[in-house]
């Protein structure tokens, strides 16, 4: 009798290992062969989500078929607590293990926000603000010239001030890099005088490629005494850069004195006038020589240089030629 029960006892063992082999065996079979998907999904994990809302919200989004073998999954394989925030990308049939890898591993879908070179800061303010994908206000701000122009990655619901502040410490680092490395013997005392210059150069060179001879037209003005005589301070100074000035200047304002109006002030304005992207600070420290002292427009979106005011009217009277031609068309 003792027997018997003995072999039975041992019978339900073999069986029972079996079952639990058997099962071992299928969930793992779930854990790793296709899921359920049947084309990509966008599926975003939220700032400080846990294992189990991510695995009901990919239950419920027809991700994954087992909500319990997928966390069990992810702790046996101890990936369940290093699940990225952000949104990825599962591709269709992705297994329980696939998409494990994806949000522990995987990169996560990247947004762009592009500034332009030469914005004034109420114009990339303006902009960052309108980005539906950024969230948050702007608590604060650098001074005038100290965002740098680029275009800036960011996951989906990253902060507006964090992008402020990546735009700030690039021109940080581009502004050491720049002084550190500027050509000897310019007429420059700080890193903010480069950086007042350099705004002007890239709003007078108008992404044409021509920088350092546009900042080599300026340091001779300065070097000879004469006013930079720029456009471009004195739009900004009309309206100290709150909005942007696009039609031509009027006689009056020519003669207004404000502290921006380089056709009545001797030297650099008092502060920069736009923000100025990595080529044009870098052209700045480091100009081209030229006997340069005037620029304009030339109709090929570049311009004409002359070294003195006899040449220069001639190409001004060519550029208004230009300008008639093209309105009358």
């Amino acid at each position: 009798m003792g027997r018997s029960i003995a072999a039975n006892a041992f019978t339900f063992l073999i069986l029972g290992v079996a079952a639990l082999g058997g099962y071992i065996a299928w969930a793992q079979g779930q854990f790793r062969n296709a899921g359920p998907l049947t084309e990509d999904l966008v599926f975003e994990v939220a700032r400080g989500a846990t294992l189990g809302s991510i695995t009901n919200q990919l239950l419920t989004d027809g991700a994954i078929s087992n909500e319990q073998l997928f966390r069990i999954g992810a702790r046996y394989t101890e990936r369940g607590d290093k699940l990225k925030f952000g949104e990825f990308i599962l591709p269709a049939g992705s297994s329980m293990d696939k998409i494990l890898d994806i949000l522990v591993e995987g990169k996560s879908i990247q947004y762009f926000a592009t500034i332009p070179e030469g914005m004034y800061q109420s114009e990339i303010v303006a902009r960052i603000n309108a980005n539906k994908d950024l969230t948050g206000e702007i608590e604060s701000l650098p001074a005038e010239g100290m965002l740098s122009p680029n275009t800036y990655s960011f996951q989906r619901g990253d902060t507006r001030q964090s992008v402020v502040d990546r735009m700030r410490d690039s021109q940080i680092a581009i502004l050491d890099e720049a002084w550190e490395g500027r050509a000897e013997g310019l007429p420059l005392t700080s890193k903010d005088e480069l950086l007042i210059l350099a705004s002007i150069v890239e709003s007078e060179a108008g992404g044409a490629g021509e920088w350092g001879l546009v900042a080599s037209v300026f340091y001779n003005r300065l070097a000879a005494n004469m006013r930079l005589q720029a456009d471009a301070t004195l739009r900004y100074g009309l309206t100290n850069g709150e909005e942007r000035i696009r039609r031509g200047l009027r006689e009056s304002e020519l003669a207004r004195k404000t502290a921006y109006n380089t056709y009545q002030i001797s030297g650099l304005t008092p502060s920069p006038i736009s923000n100025p992207g990595r080529d044009a600070i870098l052209a700045t420290a480091n100009p081209e020589h030229s006997k340069f002292y005037y620029f304009v427009l030339d109709g090929s979106g570049g311009h004409a240089f002359a070294q003195n005011l006899q040449q220069h009217n001639k190409n001004v009277a060519a550029w208004r030629k230009i300008e008639r031609e093209r309105s009358s068309n």
